[in-house]
């Protein structure tokens, strides 16, 4: 959702262990570090002619690792009201228990991640989303709700919200002007992004998606902020099965090559790593 530009920041609590923690070091951006916010909206003609031309420029090695199969899952359904026991994502409780400690990604996370590829898989089947590039941009944008020390509780909200930066025009920061009243970012005077995809007021009011039945679309909640992210990334890319789309989906979310190419690396490693575990059970 954000461009540094700037080298990234290393994450403050590295995602893996071995080979795979040294280079998730080397190239995690967390968009609450350095900040300059591209996905405010649908882009211009102008502005998606140079996107397109980005992608288009870019190896033809996308997309990453479809990962480990995700069960089927029913979609919430919000005609009728839930009760707060019934969080959809935990369809897929024993999947994402089997993937968790090897990945090193909370368990909630990662059913965020597999339900909304789901979703938008039977919303959408042309786009063919992954639950893995989900999970390569949550990783570079909070580690997965864990920033700066947050944990993510089993409802798939972090223990303190996740704010960015004010976005004030400082240098590698875009200057945006509040443009919410500080309702999501508690800031009355420039716009921040917020939560663990982190989302920008305006583009949150656009597209926010309440992926848990709750009633409430959330950006701080990372079931309603992973489903956004799929809509978004898929109206942005078109067909993610196809290199040129994918690279302009993740492009249009942050427009950074350095990032992308990051949740490509970290999107086939979480793939390969989660078709081991599970061909091992």
């Amino acid at each position: 959702m954000s461009i540094s530009s700037s080298e990234p920041e290393p994450s403050p609590e590295p995602p893996a262990r071995g080979r795979w923690t040294r280079f998730v070091v080397a190239v995690v951006g967390l968009a609450v570090i350095a900040v300059v916010v591209n996905m405010m909206s649908a882009p211009d003609q102008g502005e998606g002619d140079r996107l397109q031309a980005m992608a288009l420029a870019m190896p033809r090695n996308a997309p990453p690792d479809r990962g480990a199969a995700v069960p089927e899952v029913a979609p919430v359904d919000h005609l009728r009201p839930m009760r707060l026991d019934e969080r959809p994502q935990e369809q897929l409780a024993d999947w994402a228990d089997s993937l968790a400690d090897p990945l090193n990604i909370p368990r909630a996370a990662l059913e965020a991640y597999g339900y909304a590829a789901e979703v938008v898989r039977m919303e959408n089947p042309d786009c063919g989303i992954t639950w893995t590039v989900l999970a390569g941009i949550g990783l570079s944008e909070s580690n997965h709700g864990r920033f700066a020390g947050a944990t993510l509780d089993e409802t798939g909200r972090p223990s303190t919200p996740i704010i960015g930066l004010p976005l004030d025009g400082s240098p590698g920061v875009k200057e945006i002007r509040d443009t919410d009243g500080g309702e999501l970012d508690g800031d009355t005077v420039y716009d921040r992004a917020v939560g663990p995809m982190q989302f920008i007021p305006t583009t949150w009011k656009r597209w926010g998606a309440d992926a848990d039945g709750d009633g409430v679309a959330d950006p701080q909640d990372l079931d309603d902020a992973a489903l956004t992210a799929a809509r978004y990334l898929c109206h942005a890319g078109g067909d993610l099965t196809e290199s040129t789309g994918w690279w302009r989906a993740v492009l249009t979310y942050n427009e950074s090559r350095s990032y992308a190419e990051g949740v490509l690396a970290q999107g086939e490693e979480y793939g390969r790593m989660s078709r081991a575990v599970l061909s091992n059970d």
